[in-house]
């Protein structure tokens, strides 16, 4: 019995009959041991948010390069968006109708052409150019005669930007068997986002006197 008691209170008390130098050693030991596994843990977290970070850009630059195909039926060219910048014969096309939708018109077709025309109106400016293309609307139900032509001129160069699209063009009143002509620029306000064309803002600038 006496050597059962020696044996129940060594497994208790495991520094039993050591040096004191042995159990700061432990200590030491698995004070170092515990403090290297931290360390790890905080390399791999590190690590996994790296790997986070690197694979989330990645996506994002694949999204980017990513190239909407748009072929309008009976059109021809290179007519493309990559992420939301417009291949340059996308965006020709999609000026000239424009130009073509907003600026030649008569009694007769214009209220269609313009519900085609707010089919691509950008959400914010939706009642705005609404507002103004009614007022046209209205001149023309007040004029039922009136019609009008614009032409993109080609003596001029389109300027695009981001965000505008700057048309220099001529412009065929025709009321009553009367006709005068008028130049100056149309200017397009657009946005694209997730590879599709909003109009933002369509406006006349620094129209001359009759030709």
């Amino acid at each position: 019995m006496p050597f059962l008691k020696s044996w129940a209170k060594s497994q208790a008390d495991p520094l039993l009959g050591k040096p004191a130098s042995w159990g700061i050693h432990r200590y030491l030991q698995g004070s170092s041991n515990l403090f290297e596994e931290n360390r790890l843990l905080k390399f791999a977290i590190v690590g996994l948010f790296g790997v986070a970070a690197v694979l989330g850009a990645l996506i994002y630059t694949s999204n980017q390069n990513q190239r909407t195909v748009v072929v309008p039926f009976g059109a021809g060219g290179d007519l493309y968006v990559t992420g939301n910048t417009p291949s340059p014969g996308y965006l020709r096309m999609m000026t000239r109708n424009i130009v073509s939708m907003a600026g030649t018109y008569s009694a007769y077709s214009a209220d269609r052409q313009f519900q085609e025309l707010l089919a691509i109106a950008h959400p914010s400016a939706y009642n705005g150019l609404r507002d103004s293309l009614s007022g046209i609307l209205d001149e023309l139900a007040d004029n039922p005669t009136l019609s009008i032509a614009t032409y993109i001129r080609p003596d001029q160069p389109v300027l695009t930007t981001n965000t505008d699209i700057l048309v220099p063009v001529e412009k065929v009143r025709v009321i009553g068997g009367v006709i005068r002509k008028f130049r100056g620029n149309l200017r397009i306000g657009y946005a694209l986002e997730n590879g599709r064309f909003w109009l933002t803002s369509l406006h006349e600038e620094n129209f001359d006197a009759d030709r």
